[in-house]
Protein backbone atom coordinates (compact mmCIF):
# COMPACT_ATOMS: atom_id res chain seq x y z
CA UNK A 1 0.00 0.00 0.00
CA UNK A 2 2.78 2.27 0.87
CA UNK A 3 4.21 1.71 -2.46
CA UNK A 4 1.15 2.38 -4.36
CA UNK A 5 0.90 6.12 -2.75
CA UNK A 6 4.47 6.59 -3.67
CA UNK A 7 4.60 5.70 -7.01
CA UNK A 8 0.60 7.40 -8.18
CA UNK A 9 1.97 11.05 -7.20
CA UNK A 10 5.53 10.04 -9.12
CA UNK A 11 3.31 9.27 -12.28
CA UNK A 12 1.37 12.51 -12.06
CA UNK A 13 4.33 14.50 -11.34
CA UNK A 14 5.76 12.77 -14.79
CA UNK A 15 3.13 14.39 -16.75
CA UNK A 16 4.11 17.67 -15.35
CA UNK A 17 7.39 17.04 -16.10
CA UNK A 18 6.76 15.58 -19.41
CA UNK A 19 4.63 18.74 -20.37
CA UNK A 20 7.41 21.27 -18.87
CA UNK A 21 9.80 19.93 -21.09
CA UNK A 22 7.81 20.19 -24.30
CA UNK A 23 6.98 23.50 -23.32
CA UNK A 24 10.90 24.29 -23.13
CA UNK A 25 11.94 22.62 -25.78
CA UNK A 26 8.97 24.86 -28.09
CA UNK A 27 10.42 27.96 -26.44
CA UNK A 28 13.75 27.42 -27.46
CA UNK A 29 12.95 26.09 -31.03
CA UNK A 30 10.64 29.64 -31.04
CA UNK A 31 13.76 32.09 -29.93
CA UNK A 32 15.91 32.10 -33.73
CA UNK A 33 12.12 33.30 -35.29
CA UNK A 34 11.28 35.89 -32.51
CA UNK A 35 15.01 37.19 -33.13
CA UNK A 36 14.32 37.10 -36.48
CA UNK A 37 11.10 38.52 -36.31
CA UNK A 38 12.51 41.52 -34.27
CA UNK A 39 15.26 42.18 -36.71
CA UNK A 40 12.80 43.03 -39.48
CA UNK A 41 10.83 44.77 -37.51
CA UNK A 42 13.33 47.14 -36.16
CA UNK A 43 15.14 47.71 -39.57
CA UNK A 44 11.92 47.87 -41.56
CA UNK A 45 9.63 51.13 -40.81
CA UNK A 46 5.99 50.40 -40.10
CA UNK A 47 3.67 51.42 -42.55
CA UNK A 48 2.09 53.49 -40.10
CA UNK A 49 5.41 55.65 -39.15
CA UNK A 50 5.60 56.23 -43.41
CA UNK A 51 2.21 57.57 -43.35
CA UNK A 52 2.48 59.76 -40.46
CA UNK A 53 6.06 61.09 -41.98
CA UNK A 54 4.66 61.70 -45.67
CA UNK A 55 1.21 63.60 -43.82
CA UNK A 56 3.77 65.40 -41.55
CA UNK A 57 5.97 66.59 -45.10
CA UNK A 58 2.26 67.20 -46.58
CA UNK A 59 0.80 70.32 -44.03
CA UNK A 60 4.14 71.47 -43.92
CA UNK A 61 3.89 71.83 -47.44
CA UNK A 62 0.52 73.53 -47.31
CA UNK A 63 1.76 75.67 -44.76
CA UNK A 64 4.54 77.12 -47.13
CA UNK A 65 1.64 77.13 -49.93
CA UNK A 66 -0.39 79.16 -47.83
CA UNK A 67 2.40 81.53 -46.53
CA UNK A 68 3.71 82.28 -49.97
CA UNK A 69 -0.46 83.10 -51.27
CA UNK A 70 -0.56 85.36 -48.47
CA UNK A 71 2.84 87.62 -48.60
CA UNK A 72 1.55 87.33 -52.55
CA UNK A 73 -1.84 89.37 -51.28
CA UNK A 74 -0.34 91.52 -49.40
CA UNK A 75 2.86 92.51 -52.08
CA UNK A 76 -0.64 92.71 -54.79
CA UNK A 77 -2.18 94.80 -52.04
CA UNK A 78 0.09 97.40 -51.52
CA UNK A 79 1.28 97.36 -55.04
CA UNK A 80 4.95 95.95 -55.19
CA UNK A 81 3.60 92.67 -56.80
CA UNK A 82 6.77 90.60 -57.79
CA UNK A 83 7.04 89.75 -61.59
CA UNK A 84 6.19 85.91 -60.51
CA UNK A 85 2.93 86.89 -58.84
CA UNK A 86 -0.21 86.77 -60.41
CA UNK A 87 -2.32 89.58 -58.82
CA UNK A 88 -5.26 89.00 -60.96
CA UNK A 89 -5.74 85.47 -59.66
CA UNK A 90 -4.45 86.02 -56.15
CA UNK A 91 -7.27 89.01 -55.81
CA UNK A 92 -10.18 86.37 -56.24
CA UNK A 93 -9.10 84.05 -53.68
Amino acid sequence: MKRFVLFVPLLLLTGCVVETVAKTAVDVAMVPVHVATAGVNAALPSQKKVDEERGREARKADEERGKQIRLAQERCRKGKALPTDDCAAVAQR
